[in-house]
């Protein structure tokens, strides 16, 4: 059986597409990746290329373009790329430049997938890779889960090339004269993915020649283990955890009687990559320590009053807004605020419009979270008042007010906390000649 004809059994056998799907792949340039684009196009697929430009190696970034770009032009195969600043985002966000370069590079596939509506997004992984992440994931401690390695498909994601060995590819990508780029940064060992490729796996296939399929065998007794004992955590984990549209909620009178369960603890919040250590900590400050954060990679637990609360990191590029005296509208995070600049004395009391008196501000105003040490004056108030405890006081959580819009003066004073309390030193008076006017919409 030649390689087209595993490829297209194998996508039959993990229900991967339908034959009128739109597929969108994903091409670095590499011989995976072009491997892949090459079969898709001989199968006549309906398909499209996406190559990201992380700007991350020089000359060579570019050369990795030029080529998908020929390979598309040469097929008739339309094709999407992007340049990413990936230093830039990768510093703002506090993150490696390889988690930065995968964040990137997910958000836009789906970007395109949503708007060009294509059905699933094609990823050229292949078994070594497979078997890659099962060592990785044994090495730090992701338990039964991790040792499913990657899955042939994970919501619109497919990875068609996982029955395929890296010397397999190899010799196709030869025997095809497929043309492709090797990344130098591959080979290099300060990766733990490339140590355990280049140093270790060789090992094992010293000790066993047969050392791919054996390990690929074990894999699927791990993910049959893994479903099964998910038989179990499935019913538990449902009646749990309520889904509240922005994060998850779940009562704590309801998981006391798991909590001494750690084992079965770990199981019920694996999909949000909680460790065990954070989970033992979590143990301890049951009943002890209420607004405590714990968090995982992407995700932040709060353990409230009589809720605990989940909820996705959000990474984002800034996290202020500039109103200056031109402005008009402005945004930040899920709200829309609008300014006007008038004589007009009058007192509103909505929630959502805060009237200032123009001649106290100092250009440019920031919005902006809340920061430990924040304090003002409330309006209505005696005296000076940290934030934070301005936020007990009205029963907010963490997470609740880490979004609220703290709107701050040029010289550091805060003006408003968005929608709650303005501060009583800026407020309009009867001498007050000219007003600036602060429209805050949510959404």
């Amino acid at each position: 059986m030649n390689v087209l004809e595993r490829l297209k059994g194998y996508i039959e056998k993990e229900h991967l597409m339908m034959p009128h799907d739109r597929i969108l792949l994903t091409v670095s340039g590499g011989k995976d990746s072009m491997l892949m684009a090459h079969l898709f196009a001989k199968a006549g697929f309906n398909i499209a290329i996406a190559h990201c430009n992380f700007q991350l190696r020089g000359e060579d970034s570019e050369l990795d373009e030029a080529l998908v770009r020929k390979f598309a032009a040469d097929n008739g195969i339309p094709i999407f790329v992007k340049q990413f600043d990936t230093k830039t985002y990768a510093k703002e966000n506090q993150i490696s430049i390889q988690m930065a370069a995968r964040e990137l590079r997910y958000r836009w596939f789906e970007q395109l997938r949503e708007q060009l509506q294509f059905d699933r997004i094609a990823v050229a992984q292949h078994l070594n890779d497979h078997i890659e992440t099962v060592l990785l994931n044994l090495s730090r401690g992701t338990g039964l889960q991790g040792l499913q390695g990657i899955l042939p498909i994970r919501d619109r994601i497919i990875r068609p090339l996982l029955f395929l060995k890296a010397s397999e590819i190899e010799y196709y990508v030869q025997e095809y004269a497929i043309a492709y780029r090797d990344d130098q940064s591959n080979f290099s060992t300060k990766y733990a993915r490339n140590k355990i490729r280049i140093d270790i796996i060789p090992h094992f296939k010293k000790l066993q020649p047969d050392f791919e399929q054996i390990f690929e065998q074990n894999i699927t007794h791990f993910k049959e283990s893994y479903q099964l004992l998910q038989q179990f955590v499935e019913p538990i984990r449902n009646k749990l955890f309520r889904s509240t549209g922005d994060g998850w909620v779940v009562r704590k009178e309801d998981l006391e009687e798991h909590l001494n369960n750690l084992p079965l603890l770990y199981e019920l919040f694996s999909g949000f990559n909680f460790s065990k250590a954070v989970l033992s900590d979590l143990q301890q400050a049951w009943g002890r320590e209420s607004g405590r954060i714990f968090q995982s990679d992407c995700y932040h637990m709060l353990l409230d009053r009589n809720e605990l609360f989940i909820k996705e990191k959000e990474f984002i590029s800034s996290d202020e807004a500039i109103i200056t005296s031109e402005t008009s509208t402005v945004e930040w995070k899920q709200y829309c605020f609008h300014a006007g600049v008038s004589t007009e004395l009058t007192i509103n009391n909505s929630r959502e419009i805060a009237k200032f008196d123009y001649d106290l501000l100092i250009f440019p105003l920031t919005i902006r979270s809340w920061k430990i040490g924040d304090s003002f004056y409330p309006l209505g108030m005696d005296g000076r008042k940290k934030l934070s405890d301005f936020f007990i006081n009205k029963k907010i959580s963490l997470f609740e007010k880490e979004n609220i819009p703290i709107l701050v003066n040029g010289n550091g004073d805060i003006l408003w906390l968005a929608k709650y309390r303005m501060d009583n030193r800026y407020k309009i008076t009867s001498n007050t000649k000219k007003v600036l006017t602060l429209v805050c919409k949510c959404g």
